[in-house]
């Protein structure tokens, strides 16, 4: 079989998705052919990599230095009591494997640098912010914008979310520096705040959804907008953002 031709299972493992005629066997392969890093295989990290692994995605870079604790069984689904002690890589490497042996999986099991974290962007063609740190999403963001790359951006913590695409392809698109600057308050974690593991699910759900348009090149992706969910109201509400020209990352000076 070729290589860029499905197979009859793949037909079969893809059909329901492949009957949609915003994918069909085009976007598909498109899929296929795909190559995504997702920094942090927590709770944002784990529905990202289950739907993009289920929909055929055909690598996936994993980044993640942690282990898995028992505390983090609550929200992050990728992995299960038999991981505890384990490297958040590992595990989740054995689950998407079980789940679809097709795709190709890149481990990342240290913090990546400022040379490591450029060279692992440039492997790849869309990156997913699922960390926990602004730090780390201010680092992901700059190697982004520098390689040129969409980043799908996602938080959630207590019972809020927010989620945007930011694509600096695109010459009026911001990016994340343009939105958050260098932060604002002291930072929170989930293990200071807790935060509700369906609500995650559903940030990260909407992170896969959101690559899964910008790699099969479908739908309206989320550029230049910020959704902000309200878990405890039930409520969506959708902000515009504009890009900085003068953003110290991607503005007109850089």
């Amino acid at each position: 079989m070729s290589e860029d031709m499905l197979n009859d299972e793949e037909l079969l493992r893809y059909s329901r998705q492949i009957l949609l005629k915003q994918i069909d066997i085009d976007g598909q392969m498109r899929l296929r052919q795909g190559r995504v890093l997702i920094v942090g295989m927590g709770g944002l990290g784990s529905p990202v990599a289950l739907y993009l692994a289920a929909a055929g995605v055909g690598e996936l870079h994993l980044a993640d230095f942690d282990t898995v604790d028992l505390t983090n069984l609550q929200r992050q689904i990728l992995h299960d009591t038999t991981s505890v002690g384990q490297a958040k890589v590992d595990s989740a490497m054995a689950r998407l494997t079980a789940l679809n042996p097709h795709v190709r999986l890149f481990a990342h099991r240290q913090a990546l640098d400022a040379d490591s974290l450029a060279a692992a962007v440039q492997a790849v063609d869309l990156v997913i912010d699922c960390c926990d740190n602004f730090t780390t999403r201010e680092a992901v963001n700059r190697a982004c914008v520098e390689a040129g790359l969409p980043l799908v951006s996602g938080a959630a913590i207590r019972l809020e979310g927010q989620l945007s695409v930011f694509d600096s392809r695109k010459a009026d698109s911001p990016c994340y520096h343009c939105l958050y600057g260098h932060g604002s308050e002291a930072e929170l974690t989930c293990s200071e705040a807790g935060v509700a593991g369906p609500l995650v699910g559903l940030v990260g759900s909407l992170q896969a959804l959101e690559a899964m348009k910008l790699l099969a090149g479908f739908g309206e992706p989320m550029v230049g907008r910020l959704l902000l969910i309200d878990a405890l109201g039930s409520r969506f509400r959708e902000l515009r953002v504009r890009r900085d020209p003068d953003c110290a990352v991607c503005g007109d000076a850089q």
